[in-house]
């Protein structure tokens, strides 16, 4: 009874608090659906060998439950069962197997393109995480946001993934698991939403007090509206190195939109030390190349000045 009870409080505390309605649980995109398939088969498979072990657990306590049998009756000895330790053996591998086939399946399954578009191109949007804010370089559409994207319906969309400082995770649970960001390596990850809509991302991956509220918004819409908003955005002002230099110092800050990308000055899956350059003071590698540049033209007007004095 005492077994019974908790069980039930367990339910109870799951549905009032919220989990009978799990965003993994209620995929947008064929990603997320894959993965939750894999969950629900996962648990319904538990579950099975739960109810199992409970039926068996039972029917061992009522056969060979304590009998009056008097104060001298002795059980009889009874040697190992071969055929019962091979079978207790077993069982387990074959618990394994079933659950490490799908799980290798999907996985692999979702290191490419989603199956049903995979005719398309791609959109490739380079995602970095900074502390404690996004940043999504669009580079074929010369477009970088802060905090948010838009992303068209239907389409596949290839996501680059780096960090400029500490390790992250980029996560929408509507469109699929999280994948880590870490500084100085790209990790890519393969996202679709086949319902328009808004979504919420976020940083999964605790790194620091401000990282509760790093999170950004999706915007999954028509292949037209999708247009028109990168028409609308290739307008906006254009992104400079010295602010973006701001934006690698912590905090957080609001949705922003530019033209132009980052990557034409550093890209974070190769360079991990950017960042802590910037807020540090030191010269990046592009501003020291410069300001040799600039030395190097300053000698030679010196020269040519002397040359021409004498």
């Amino acid at each position: 009874m005492k077994s019974m009870l908790a069980l039930s409080m367990f339910f109870a505390v799951m549905v009032l608090s919220g989990c009978s309605n799990l965003t993994v649980l209620d995929p947008k995109g064929p990603v997320a659906e894959q993965q939750a398939n894999l969950i629900l088969f996962s648990i319904g498979f538990m579950l099975f060998i739960v109810v199992v072990v409970f039926v068996l657990f039972t029917l061992i306590l009522v056969k060979y439950r304590e009998r009056k049998s008097g104060p001298e009756y002795e059980p009889p000895h009874i040697e190992g069962n071969v055929f019962l330790e091979i079978v207790w053996t077993v069982i387990p591998i074959i618990i394994l197997v079933v659950l490490a086939i799908p799980t290798v399946q999907t996985i692999f399954a979702l290191e490419e393109a989603p199956e049903a578009t995979s005719h398309k191109d791609p959109i490739v949007i380079h995602a970095t995480s900074v502390d404690w804010k996004w940043v999504f370089s669009y580079p074929e559409e010369n477009i970088e946001t802060v905090n948010y994207l838009h992303i068209p319906e239907d389409h596949p969309i290839l996501f680059k993934l780096a960090s400029a400082d500490s390790m992250g995770s980029f996560w929408i649970p509507s469109l699929g698991g999280q994948e880590y960001t870490m500084s100085g390596m790209m990790n890519e990850l393969f996202l679709q939403a086949d319902v328009p809509g808004e979504y919420r991302g976020r940083n999964a991956n605790f790194t620091g007090e401000g990282f509760t509220e790093q999170t950004f918004t999706v915007t999954a819409e028509s292949e037209e509206d999708y247009e028109e908003w990168v028409e609308e955005a290739q307008d906006a002002p254009a992104l400079t190195q010295e602010k973006y230099n701001e934006l690698m110092m912590k905090g957080h800050v609001e949705e922003m939109t530019f033209s132009e990308t980052h990557l034409q000055w550093v890209d974070h899956g190769m360079d991990a030390e950017y960042a802590t350059k910037v807020r540090n003071g030191e010269p990046t590698d592009d501003e020291s190349s410069e300001m040799n540049h600039s030395e190097m033209n300053h000698d030679d007007d010196d020269k040519e000045y002397e040359e021409h004095s004498h």
